[in-house]
């Protein structure tokens, strides 16, 4: 049944790999993004269940709001939405499922899109850096959307408890989108394909045997 499409990947990965590549790069993607849709509303109901939700988390101020209030990079007021931001339940519930999701995409694009060979270990450690990164600069965008969207999904359309549904969701795919195109040139250096022992043997020998520079 699949054979067909498996052989015209076959023959994309052969004529096109950058592009072969993008396109898994993509589904992987989508994935990962379904599955942290899916895990959202499961730690959001766990954490909205304790008082963590009247719990502040403000932190790292960067300069002012138009209104003259403080901005913050992960700016999580207490109280439920839309009323309030939120507070650290929502913090640890954004941050957990995308944690979760992230782990299982660094091994998913490592082995199945790039096929990398390199050190886990250093590929790991770069991969937490941008991550931290890239955490940092979509928290600090979200101050500009966040409220707005549940704002107009709960109380200006009425939608009440599937209006928060639907603007967990909205925040998570724009969430998604921004790490979608930052990760790509990321990975496509910390994921790399070096050759085996056997293969640079080869190559050592073969750079080695006479005529192979005049060939």
């Amino acid at each position: 049944m699949f054979t067909p499409i498996t052989k015209a990947w076959r023959r994309l990965e052969d004529k096109r790999p950058g592009t072969a590549q993008f396109l898994m790069f993509f589904l992987l993607s989508n994935g990962v993004t379904a599955l942290q849709l899916a895990l959202m509303p499961i730690f959001k109901g766990i954490f909205n269940q304790t008082s963590l939700v009247d719990t502040d988390f403000q932190v790292l101020q960067v300069g002012t709001q138009v209104e003259g209030l403080p901005y913050f990079i992960f700016d999580y007021p207490a109280g439920e939405l839309p009323l309030g931001g939120g507070g650290l339940a929502y913090f640890l519930a954004v941050q957990i499922t995308i944690g979760i999701a992230q782990i299982i995409n660094f091994f998913a694009q490592r082995n199945i899109t790039f096929k990398a060979t390199n050190s886990v270990g250093k590929a790991a450690t770069w991969y937490v850096i941008a991550y931290i990164l890239i955490s940092f600069g979509a928290a600090a965008a979200q101050g500009l959307y966040k409220a707005p969207i549940y704002s107009l999904f709960m109380d200006t359309w009425g939608m009440g408890g599937t209006g928060e549904t639907i603007a967990d969701a909205v925040t998570m795919i724009i969430n998604s989108a921004i790490a979608f195109w930052i990760f790509f040139p990321i990975f496509k250096v910390i994921f790399k394909q070096e050759p085996s022992p056997v293969q640079a043997d080869e190559a050592e020998t073969e750079a080695g045997t006479p005529g192979a520079l005049s060939r």
